[in-house]
């Protein structure tokens, strides 16, 4: 492994991007041009100190999840990527085709073993791919006929949205990952004819995808209006399946709380 070219490469690719360019806030002083690091660290989903001590020539060998998120997170070229790889000591993979849809067994299995936590699972095009009985109790029965897609729900008004106070939030989430998905799998088709009718049936979406939104996963918290249950205050938190692309998105309530007896109450009946 060339560490110092390695820390070089990734210095010189990260001063060169323009915040802009990816959505980024370009507002307050920069001390050298392009990304910070932490910016850099954000967009590939990985920890500041780890993305720094790679910068620093001190990181170990990073694995093929850990370059892949790099390469997309500084925009590399083909070329670009088997070079990343090459200082890194290892040979690239080709990019995955198309997005990963289906489930990993272990992380199905971690969802029925929650029982007061709602939990889905998302592919990269924002398709639901796994859930368990009181996700689909909070977020409408069209779940269980495995066809739902959070982008087609939130932008096209298919199958049940409930109002939330997170729903313009969410859009730029989902455009965001949205184009995430589309630099990486350019050659899927499913996303391709995802993309043609959001796109062609949404204005909101087509001026979001304009704006290049950047969102990184994370807690959010949100009121959620459901038909039968009432105003539900809700945390949503996403753990990522980096190997797949896929996010884990888990939804409990505060301890103690009205929301949280909701939620035990909607577990029993499911």
């Amino acid at each position: 492994m060339a560490r110092q070219e390695l820390a070089r490469f990734l210095r010189d690719r990260r001063t060169a991007l323009r915040p802009e360019a990816l959505g980024l806030p370009a507002s307050g002083p920069r001390r050298t041009p392009g990304l910070r690091r932490e910016e850099v660290a954000g967009l590939a989903h990985m920890s500041v100190d780890y993305y720094v001590r790679l910068e620093q020539a001190r990181g170990p060998r990073p694995s093929h999840t850990i370059l892949d998120a790099l390469a997309g997170a500084l925009r590399l070229t083909s070329a670009e990527r088997r070079h990343l790889f090459r200082l890194a000591g290892t040979s690239a993979p080709p990019p995955a085709t198309g997005a990963v849809r289906h489930v990993r067994p272990h992380v199905a299995r971690m969802l029925q073993r929650l029982p007061e936590t709602g939990a889905i699972v998302t592919d990269a095009s924002y398709g639901v791919i796994a859930w368990n009985p009181l996700a689909q109790a909070l977020l409408g029965g069209g779940l269980g006929h495995g066809t739902t897609n959070l982008a087609r729900r939130r932008f096209l008004g298919e199958g049940r949205m409930y109002e939330s106070s997170s729903t313009e939030e969410f859009g730029h989430i989902v455009v965001a990952r949205l184009r995430r998905a589309a630099d990486r799998y350019p050659h899927d088709p499913q996303l391709a004819a995802l993309l043609t009718e959001l796109h062609a049936g949404s204005e909101e979406f087509r001026l979001l995808w304009e704006t290049r939104p950047v969102h990184a996963p994370g807690h959010r918290a949100k009121t959620v209006e459901h038909p039968t249950a009432g105003s539900l205050r809700l945390n949503c938190d996403v753990l990522l399946v980096p190997e797949d692309d896929q996010e884990v998105v888990m939804i409990t309530a505060d301890p103690g709380t009205p929301s949280a007896r909701t939620l035990r109450t909607l577990a029993t009946r499911v």
